[in-house]
């Protein structure tokens, strides 16, 4: 029988909060400015922050993170040879960045396929690299009814993770499509029950975090729940002082 050490005990009840820069800002100097910001909210929070800025500002923000760790957008299922544009794990981790995002769903409507992520998520962790998977259904599936969207969420994490046991590490971001830059966020319970569902699959150790609308408005009614380990924020991460609201609820 294992047994939590009190590490093990308080680092599982913390929130993990993630900044998703996405393309933004259009400079290495505003993103300084953003990620020293931010850096300032991570400082007064007893959470994990982590920052994932657009690949040529990751080194420049580096040197602005202390307490909040690097983030990366995405990454490659190979660590060099021919191919013309593509970032590796290993130069990721090289860089100092400690987590991934894999599989948004953003890049999967520019025609990234589940076997692409299912590749990048085993590369990420043999090279070390925390990789966050990110799933949801659309408006239509959602339509349908919740059950439809777990059945949806199923089949993405059935194809992503194949292959893999059932990592205690794994991150999987919930974020239904039409939840994303909308200004509609999901209910939280619904969430809580899909965080179960996802968790049921991904492995009781699994962290959970949801997104999609993200705001300091609704963030503490998502981040209240046990059931869900973090956020995963997109728009409002560009506005630190929104961002550091957000990261504040998730200390109460």
């Amino acid at each position: 029988m294992y047994f939590y050490t009190n590490r093990e005990e308080n680092e599982s009840m913390k929130k993990l909060i993630i900044a998703n820069w996405k393309m933004n800002p259009s400079s290495v100097s505003a993103a300084v400015r953003l990620a020293a910001k931010t850096e300032k909210g991570a400082l007064k929070s007893g959470n994990d922050i982590v920052v994932a800025p657009p690949f040529p500002f990751l080194l420049s923000v580096k040197k602005v993170l202390k307490k909040a760790k690097l983030g990366a957008q995405d990454d490659f299922w190979e660590n060099q040879g021919a191919y013309t544009g593509e970032i590796s794990p290993a130069m990721l981790k090289s860089s100092g960045v400690k987590y991934v995002i894999v599989g948004h769903s953003e890049r999967r409507r520019l025609g990234e396929t589940d076997d692409a992520i299912n590749k990048k998520i085993k590369a990420s962790l043999k090279a070390g690299l925390k990789p966050i998977l990110c799933v949801g259904e659309s408006l239509e599936v959602r339509k349908k009814g919740l059950t439809a969207a777990k059945n949806f969420v199923k089949s993405q994490l059935k194809k992503d993770l194949k292959g893999l046991p059932r990592p205690g590490g794994i991150i999987v971001a919930y974020e239904p499509i039409w939840a994303i830059g909308t200004g509609k966020s999901d209910k939280p319970q619904d969430t809580v029950e899909m965080a179960i569902f996802i968790k049921g699959i991904a492995g009781s150790k699994a962290k959970i975090l949801y997104g999609g609308s993200v705001t300091s408005k609704n963030a503490k009614n998502f981040l209240q729940y046990k059931e869900i380990d973090g956020a995963l924020v997109g728009g409002a991460s560009l506005k630190a002082g929104e961002f550091n609201k957000i990261i504040n609820s998730a200390n109460k």
